[in-house]
């Protein structure tokens, strides 16, 4: 059969994938748990977000939390095995895709930097008060890109990034349209 389109999160999930494989900072991501999600935004320009990670579990990976004396846990998603996904990882289109391939590879490997190294469905947590990028946004944008040039280094496929080389117009002029997977943020529900 055809494909009607360039198919952004299959060829995402390929690229972290790669990544998580291939970079031992990130070898504890199991990807087939990761829901990959096309997100769209009405406007394409440099503001905004790029790119997010949800976690679908608690602090320390608890399914349930505490919130005005009830509990709640999080709504379950499952990927085609029915395995329950402990992240979602969204990218934001046209936006993300018209960023440098450079600013592209540093994106996602921000957010995949997110997972706790436990995979338990929890944030990656720094010291202090901002737990999420630590004491300096900067270095953490720096570790980063040096991750991301690391990777390249290690001489992937080119066909697992090439892409990202092209800006959003420029992917749907050569496929017609990008598709894939959007999955919403789901809902707190009581438990």
């Amino acid at each position: 059969m055809e494909c009607h389109g360039f198919d952004f999160s299959a060829s995402m999930r390929r690229l972290c994938r790669d990544m998580a494989t291939r970079l031992p900072a990130l070898s504890h991501i199991a990807v087939d748990r990761v829901a990959i999600s096309l997100c769209r935004t009405r406007q394409s320009g440099e503001y905004g977000m790029y790119a997010a990670l949800t976690p679908l579990r608690f602090e320390g990976g608890r399914t349930q939390t505490k919130l005005n004396g009830r509990r709640y846990g999080v709504q379950p998603i499952h990927n085609a095995a029915g395995d329950e996904y402990r992240y979602i990882l969204s990218f934001y289109l046209p936006r993300f895709q018209n960023t440098t391939l450079e600013e592209k590879l540093s994106t996602v490997i921000h957010e995949l930097w997110h997972i706790s190294p436990k995979f338990d469905g929890d944030l990656r947590r720094h010291e202090g008060r901002c737990y999420a990028h630590g004491r300096s946004q900067s270095a953490y944008d720096a570790q980063m890109d040096r991750l991301a040039q690391q990777w390249l280094a290690l001489d992937p496929p080119s066909d697992f990034y090439e892409f990202l080389a092209s800006d959003f117009d420029q992917l749907v002029a050569e496929y017609g349209q990008i598709i894939g997977t959007h999955w919403a943020t789901p809902k707190l529900v009581p438990r």
